[in-house]
Parts: C-alpha cells; sequence; structure tokens
C-alpha cells in the first residue's frame, strides 16, 4: 500500500564570516545504485536433494509438513549455490534470492553488468527493480527508552481497551475455551518494530526471533513503529488495560518494507521474508503489507494483473498454503483512493485477505473492494480497523485506522482456532472462516464473506472431525 514518508533533511548552515569568495566544499557525487531481480532457468549444480531436506528447512517446518500430510517439492529445494557463485564472480552482491520463485536479487553500481547477467547460461530474465542514488541524511535520533512511559489505563474488562475488537469475531469464547495461542509460531512480517522490546504491555510476547531484510545491519526495533503497532494487536498482554486477540502465540517479526522508497524490490524482500518463515517452521504469516504503485510508474501494477499468479509476492503468496503457512494479508486502504482496489499479495488463492469495519459492523470507508481480476471473492473477511486499539511507541494505548490492523485482528484469532485443529490445513481452516462469516450466504467485493464468528468456525471444524 501507497507509504506516506516522513523525509527530514539536514540544513547546511555556514559561518556568518566566511569571506564572500569562500565556497563550499562539493559533495562527492554519489554513485547510482541499481538492484535486479534475475530468473533463473532451474536448480541444477546444487548439493540439495529432496532426499535430504533437513539441509534447508528447519525440524520443526518438517514436522509441520509430516502433520498435514504435505510433500516437500521442487520449490523446497534453494536457489543453485553453483549459480550464485557465478553471479558474484561477476561483481555483483546477491542481496537474497526466492527458492519458490526461483529468483536472485542482485546489487550494482555498474548497469552495464546486465548484459553480462543475461549471457549466463542458467538465467532466463532480468528485471530492474530499485534504483538510488539518493543522499540520506538524518538527523540524530534521540535514546529510545527516553520516550517510554508505559502508561496504561486501568478497565474493568480483561481485555481492557481491546474488548470490543476480540468480541466482535467471539475469539474472546476461544480464550475461554483454552485456545490463546500456545504453541502456534505467527510471522509478522512489516516495516520495522520500533521500540516493541520496551514496552511493557508487550514484555510476556514470546519473540523468538527478528530479521531485517531491507537493512540487514539495522535492527528490527530501530524504526518504524507500524510493525510494532500489529504485533500489539495479537501480542499485547497486559489484562484489563490492553490484552491482544492470541497473547500466548510466538513470533518472529521480520522486515520487508523499505520506509525511504516504493520499488519492486519490496516485493521480492517479502518473498525472502515469507520462505524464512516457512523455513523456520511458522505456522501463520500476517503481513500488511501491499502494492499497487510504484516510485517508478512504469512498473506499477494493472487491475488485469490481480489474478493471483502475476505479481511475485502474489505467486508466493498463493504457493504458502501447500506448504502449510496460513497466511493473511490486509486488504489495502485505497477503497476512497482512484485505484479502489485490493493490492499485491492481497489477491493470492488460499489465504485470507482481511477487509475493515467500524465498530458497527459497517465496512470503513477506506477498506479496499475486490474481486480479484479472475474473479474470486475478495476480500475474503472483514475485522475491526475502524479505531483499533494499538499500542504507541511510547508504551501507551492509543487507536488507528487501517486494514493494517483488521489483519493482525483477526490473525490472532485464527492462530486460537488452529490451535484447537492442528491437523486441518491452511485450506480447512480458511474455508471454516469463512463460512462462519456474517455474509456467507451471499458473499460480494466489499465483505467478502463478512465478519466471521470463530466460536462457530470452531464447531464447524469439531463437527468435521
Amino acid at each position: 500500500m501507497k507509504k506516506i514518508l516522513f523525509l527530514i533533511f539536514a540544513l547546511l548552515s555556514f559561518p556568518g564570516m566566511a569571506q564572500e569568495e569562500s565556497t563550499p566544499a562539493p559533495m562527492a557525487e554519489i554513485p547510482t545504485t541499481y538492484r535486479y531481480r534475475v530468473y533463473l532457468t532451474d536448480k541444477k549444480q546444487s548439493p540439495y536433494s529432496l532426499k535430504r531436506p533437513g539441509e534447508f528447512l528447519s525440524e520443526k517446518a518438517l514436522q509441520r509438513r509430516a502433520r498435514l500430510k504435505l510433500k516437500v517439492d521442487e520449490h523446497d529445494l534453494p536457489v543453485s549455490p553453483t549459480y550464485l557463485s557465478g553471479l558474484r564472480t561477476l561483481g555483483v552482491k546477491v542481496l537474497h534470492c526466492s527458492k519458490w520463485n526461483n529468483t536472485a536479487v542482485v546489487e550494482t553500481q555498474d548497469s552495464t553488468l546486465v548484459d553480462s547477467i543475461s549471457a549466463l547460461p542458467y538465467v532466463s530474465s532480468v528485471l530492474k527493480v530499485w534504483k538510488s542514488n539518493n543522499r540520506n541524511v538524518t538527523m540524530e535520533q534521540p535514546e529510545r527508552s527516553s520516550i517510554v512511559t508505559n502508561k496504561l489505563t486501568a478497565t474493568p474488562k480483561y481485555y481492557g481497551a481491546g474488548q470490543q475488537q476480540i468480541e466482535m469475531l467471539n475469539g474472546h469464547l476461544l480464550h475461554k475455551e483454552g485456545f490463546q495461542g500456545e504453541g502456534m509460531t505467527i510471522a509478522v512480517i512489516d516495516g520495522g518494530f520500533y521500540n516493541a522490546n520496551l514496552l511493557s504491555a508487550l514484555s510476556k510476547c514470546k519473540i523468538l526471533g527478528t530479521r531485517n531484510f531491507v537493512r540487514p545491519e539495522t535492527g528490527v526495533y530501530d524504526e518504524q513503529e507500524h510493525g510494532m503497532m500489529v504485533l500489539s494487536c495479537i501480542g499485547a498482554n497486559a489484562p484489563f488495560a490492553f490484552v491482544g486477540t492470541a497473547p500466548n502465540a510466538s513470533f518472529y517479526l521480520l522486515v520487508s518494507e523499505d520506509g525511504h522508497s516504493e520499488s519492486l524490490v519490496e516485493e521480492d524482500n517479502w518473498c525472502a521474508a515469507v520462505e524464512y518463515a516457512d523455513s523456520l517452521g511458522c505456522d501463520i504469516i500476517t503481513s500488511s503489507l501491499g502494492y499497487t504503485e510504484f516510485d517508478d510508474k512504469t512498473t506499477s501494477h494493472k487491475y488485469h494483473e490481480m489474478d493471483g499468479r502475476t505479481a511475485i509476492n502474489s505467486r508466493s503468496a498463493s504457493l504458502a498454503a501447500s506448504r502449510g503457512l496460513l497466511v493473511l494479508n490486509s486488504a489495502g486502504n485505497s477503497g476512497n483512493d482512484q485505484w479502489k482496489l485490493i493490492g499485491f499479495p492481497a489477491d493470492a488463492h488460499d489465504i485470507l485477505a482481511v477487509g475493515a469495519v467500524n465498530a458497527d459492523g459497517r465496512n470503513t470507508y477506506f477498506s479496499s473492494l475486490g474481486n480479484s481480476a479472475d474473479g474470486r471473492i475478495k476480500p475474503e473477511v472483514m475485522a475491526m480497523g475502524g479505531k483499533t486499539t494499538v499500542l504507541e511507541t511510547d508504551g501507551s494505548i492509543e487507536t488507528a485506522n487501517g486494514t493494517s490492523f483488521s489483519c493482525p485482528v483477526l490473525c490472532g484469532a485464527v492462530a486460537c482456532l488452529w490451535q484447537a485443529f492442528p491437523n486441518k490445513r491452511p485450506e480447512e481452516i480458511i474455508k471454516a472462516v469463512c463460512q462462519s462469516g456474517n455474509n456467507a450466504q451471499h458473499p460480494d467485493n466489499v465483505y467478502g464473506y463478512g465478519i466471521p464468528d470463530m466460536w462457530r468456525a470452531y464447531n464447524l471444524l469439531k463437527k468435521a472431525k
């Protein structure tokens, strides 16, 4: 989804006593950096084998596949290390890969290398996905802890300020039944989790690991608060102040969104993050990201591409369920914009694209519309995204608008539902969630199947056992 960027520019001033003839030293020319998506022809000349999946998938990932009776296949094989070595020999830096799409993202300051890359016998095509020669000047940031107050307001209700958003889904009934996310691992893919490790309402949150796919040298807690707010919808655990929809789940926090630009490479970052989550054995992915327009307008998406198979991140999302991963993605906030429609990868197959309703159950003005270009119901379901309760960077409780927040609210409830039926496949969980919606009898391009009743979904799955 189109990002709102707050750019801080440092102004350079010169002493008033400087002589007229004095001129500032010229700034050094900054070389342009390019990133390219390299499509590979196959996975040959590789030491990896489907007979030894433990070399590229964690034990937990293999256990998940075994439990759900899913086979490891060619998609799971890593990109050929021999091919990556050949790319590096040309002088490019390999940033990351997508084994599901058999692609690699490379970086170079020499655009003429594209011809050499394209000439390699194992390369089918090359696409420019990022270009930059901007000088990023940032001001010194205050110590993160200095802004933290952790002021929480007590309420008579156990879920505190989050009571309405979980009750709308009947998720609290799953909690009463003993399903609060224990044993479920959720990957949150976003743009940054500023201060998430310092906030008291998240102090009980089980963070198993973090990774930054945009700037690997930077941690996930140092910039962009959006991911922290998303995480709080699920993992907040401050009884009578704010409790999320799956407070006992475990999490990986993964950064794929670049807040400084909007370009195709972010879809590649997203694919790498999804596959990383899969390799770790995560159960669920919640992603409050989506893409339609880019800084380079020639690369912006068109409606006819919205088939779940064209955009690279949509292809990865569509593959996830067959790996045993359940993906929830925000529908987007373009309902009142010229685009109006869902973004990518919300168009994917076998996922839950989540739109937003207000507290009264009506769709918000901004919630993106469907359907997909090939006629599938989108968004699939709705949850509270108008004035959703979230945490602020100082640890206090605030409200925010966006399908960015309806998506994780529902994600936590889905995690609790799947905890109750661990042997169900993602498609079965998705079907039950949709069937439980209050618009299931006549799904449309605004509400999809409507607001799910998670207690009804629980009983549908229980009956089907």
